[in-house]
């Protein structure tokens, strides 16, 4: 069974799918090689093979023949990530060939065919869900802040009334007031 990893450099995403080896045919095939998308339920698409791991995660490198595994001295690239400039050091990879030990293969699109991919994978009805869910929370959202602003209206109105009133009073008292002065 290949873990098939997909990428689309158009929207940046990328897509899984899982295939028994012998279906897929492609045992004995190589790093950079050219492949039609059918096997995979992708008609009308070209894809690149771009790289891989084995069973036990040794990454495949492009520039080592063959299928096996070999610890070879590196100084950049695929399976090394140097921590001072000028570093080496020796690491298992495992060779540009695809075989019988390999679980993940890696691919790129290069040409599209009739459909997009998220709807072969069967992603996009999930995505338009989303931004229906998305939609409804923003509507309820703003329902419930013009609420907010409704109820604030209100009790401004509320203590508007109030003061109101509480001017009305204070003429009397403050006539009363003044007539006891004088």
């Amino acid at each position: 069974m290949y873990k098939i990893v997909v990428a689309d450099p158009k929207t940046k995403r990328t897509y899984q799918k899982e295939v028994a080896e012998k279906e897929s045919g492609l045992t004995g095939r190589k790093i950079g090689e050219k492949i039609k998308g059918d096997f995979l339920g992708l008609p009308g698409f070209e894809i690149q093979i771009t790289g891989g791991s084995d069973k036990q995660g040794f990454p495949m490198r492009q520039d080592m023949p063959g299928f096996g595994r070999r610890k070879v001295l590196l100084t950049r690239g695929t399976g090394f990530h140097a921590l001072r400039s000028g570093e080496r050091r020796r690491k298992l990879v495992r060779g540009n060939t695809i075989s019988d030990e390999i679980a993940q293969v890696n691919m790129k699109v290069l040409v599209y065919g009739k459909d997009s991919l998220a709807k072969l994978f069967g992603k996009e009805e999930k995505h338009e869900e989303k931004k229906a869910e998305e939609h409804k929370k923003e509507e309820a959202k703003a329902e419930h802040a013009e609420k907010k602003h409704e109820e604030a209206k209100h009790e401004e109105k509320k203590e508007e009334h109030k003061e109101a009133k509480h001017e009305e009073h204070k003429p009397e008292h403050a006539e009363a007031k003044h007539e006891k002065k004088e």
